[in-house]
């Protein structure tokens, strides 16, 4: 029989692990847009992925309630288009959730280190590793009120930042020098919409992560959808309220290549003593807190789901005693902190490390919501009577607005980001080798009814 998940999570759990596994991406990361398209480029940008997410978003949940699973896509893909489907989407959500943590725990160290210069982030950022991987395995039910509170707090901090900042907010400053190039219609600002869009994508990068949770939570076909749609809402009000603010506050030439672009601003407002500065660090670290534990989970349900299923060593599908995958928190770690040690021994020009992750796990998110758009699509069609409590509306236009949209996105991903997109693919390859030696592993694996077709 196969290792079954707890369903212990409420809608109020599941809006947190949604919210919390994203809101990192507002307090940075999503600043290197504007290096790549100035302010008013890297606008359109997220307006365009914002649009993309929400159509997603809408369409996903139709999945989500249909097949809960703590596969999520893995699970729809393999159901949609066999095993081979499955393991394009399972691959690409793992990589997307295994190179995500590592940059937010860089971000949790470059936050430590204003407070603490003497703090070497990357110790920081291990230290992250192991205190969140315990919390994971101590249980779900811990883990996610946790989740949930420091989502609250973090949620409450960003509209702290906006309120605080936005008395010095200057539109003038905000388009100063805002296109790549000399106007929005030369080749350079078009170049730079493109080139930003990883960044944008970061601003709601992993809301889809709250799909592994599904099998955790209860009466998912109720709960989920409301999680879902209030946890889209909330983002895109706060990743457009924080950037266009920040950019207003001063020269946001300055903070478009760091990683903590929020306090920065700030100091541009209240100064360097400021009290409100101080609580923006300490409080900001629990919106990279949330993302970071938030997505820990989501990764260890990932390789839960892929190791029970037969397409990765059946060691990772071991519960603990607390009937958490505590193997697969820990495989996902030692992946994350030997990729934070990793700077010295691969360069990306003059890409930091933490773009570089950033990269790397969007192009793992482009190819899952391909995947998941068409499994929504080829479902629609081959099982036209599975119960579906939520329909994603305005069907078929929304998901193909989604589609077509991540699709314009994979294709820019590719054009600008070359090396790193060999290298993501070559990590596909290297999965698609492992599955065709390992064929006894899924020959051997417990049957799992919603990885199947209704006969």
């Amino acid at each position: 029989m196969a290792a079954q998940l707890k369903p212990t999570l409420g809608t109020a759990h599941l809006w947190g692990i949604a919210v919390g596994l994203v809101i990192s991406g507002e307090y940075f990361g999503w600043s290197y847009g504007w290096g790549a398209a100035g302010t008013l480029g890297f606008l359109v940008t997220t307006l365009v992925v914002a649009t993309m997410y929400t159509c997603f978003i809408f369409s996903f949940t139709e999945l989500t309630t249909s097949i809960p699973h703590a596969g999520g896509p893995f699970a729809y893909s393999h159901r949609a288009f066999g095993e081979k489907g499955g393991l394009i989407a399972g691959l690409a959500t793992l990589i997307e959730f295994v190179f995500a943590p590592p940059a937010i725990a860089m971000a949790i160290g470059a936050y430590l280190n204003v407070q603490f210069p003497a703090l070497d982030p990357k110790h920081a950022a291990v230290g992250a590793y192991v205190i969140f991987m315990t919390l994971n395995i101590l249980g779900v039910a811990i883990a996610a009120t946790f989740e949930l509170v420091v989502t609250l707090l973090a949620v409450g901090e960003l509209l702290v930042f906006m309120g605080v900042v936005a008395p010095g907010f200057s539109v003038s400053n905000f388009v100063l020098n805002g296109w790549a190039g000399s106007n929005v219609f030369s080749g350079a600002a078009v170049s730079g919409i493109f080139a930003a869009i990883p960044f944008a994508i970061w601003f709601f990068l992993a809301i889809e992560g709250a799909a592994m949770a599904a099998e955790e939570a209860k009466d998912p076909r109720r709960t989920i959808p409301k999680a879902y749609v209030g946890g889209i809402l909330t983002l895109v009000f706060l990743a457009l309220g924080v950037m266009i603010l920040a950019g207003g506050v001063g020269d946001w030439t300055a903070l478009s290549g760091i990683n903590d672009p929020l306090p920065q601003a700030m100091k541009m407002v209240v100064g360097d003593s400021s009290g409100w500065l101080h609580m923006l660090v300490w409080i900001g670290l629990f919106g990279l807190v949330a993302s970071f534990h938030g997505i820990i989970l989501g990764y260890s349900r990932q390789f839960f789901a892929l190791a029970r299923a037969g397409y990765l060593p059946s060691g990772l599908a071991k519960l603990s005693r607390f009937q958490t995958p505590h193997r697969a928190i820990i495989a996902g770690g030692v992946i994350g902190i030997i990729a934070i040690y990793s700077d010295s021994l691969i360069t990306f020009g003059a890409m930091t490390l933490t773009a570089v992750m950033i990269t790397m796990s969007v192009f793992g998110a482009i190819t899952m919501y391909i995947m998941s758009m068409l499994s929504l699509f080829a479902l629609r069609r081959s099982e036209p009577d599975l119960e579906r409590s939520f329909v994603a509306p305005g069907y078929p236009l929304v998901p193909a607005i989604a589609l077509g949209l991540a699709l314009l996105c994979l294709v820019a991903m590719f054009w600008f980001n070359l090396q790193i997109g060999l290298i993501f693919i070559g990590f596909i390859a290297v999965g698609f080798g492992y599955f065709q030696v390992t064929g006894h592993h899924r020959a051997a694996a417990p049957a799992d009814a919603l990885l199947k077709a209704v006969s």
